[in-house]
């Protein structure tokens, strides 16, 4: 039982992260992983879980954006919305691609649901972006890269 309060912490915090609380998912991750208690796999599989469940969050925020954009506890502001809105009519859902990014990538989230980014095709792309971000972080923490 006490192996599993490390993961539900690393899936809360990567849930968290990809949603309005501030959290730093890489860092429960790369502090799991140097604790070398749980598989590297299974970890990064709970991240990676988390933060796309957690973007699933943004992107349903995005279907209903126009009856809480102004809400003080929406997690993106205006002028961060209107700016990833405009990406993502650029780029299209390839811009999902960088849904890891610190900076802009909660913002594409809530912009796919804004702009009715189908569900399967918004969590193939989400998925394999978030995925991609922890497998990296992984490999650099255990010495691979």
């Amino acid at each position: 039982m006490e192996d599993l309060f490390p993961l539900l912490g690393l899936f809360a915090v990567a849930f968290a992260a990809a949603t309005v609380f501030p959290a730093q998912s890489e860092a429960a991750l790369v502090v799991l992983l140097v604790l070398e208690e749980q598989s590297p796999v299974v970890l990064v599989a709970v991240a990676t879980l988390g933060n796309v469940l957690g973007s699933v969050t943004n992107w349903l925020l995005g279907r209903w954006v126009e009856h809480y954009r102004d809400r003080s506890w929406f997690p993106v502001s205006a002028r961060s919305l209107d700016r990833a809105t405009g990406w993502y009519r650029r780029w299209g859902r390839w811009s999902l691609l960088l849904s890891w990014a610190p900076i802009g990538g909660d913002a594409l989230t809530v912009a796919a649901g804004i702009l009715r980014e189908p569900l399967w095709s918004f969590l193939l792309l989400v998925t394999v972006a978030k995925a991609a971000r922890y497998i990296v972080l992984a490999a650099v923490t255990l010495g691979f890269l």
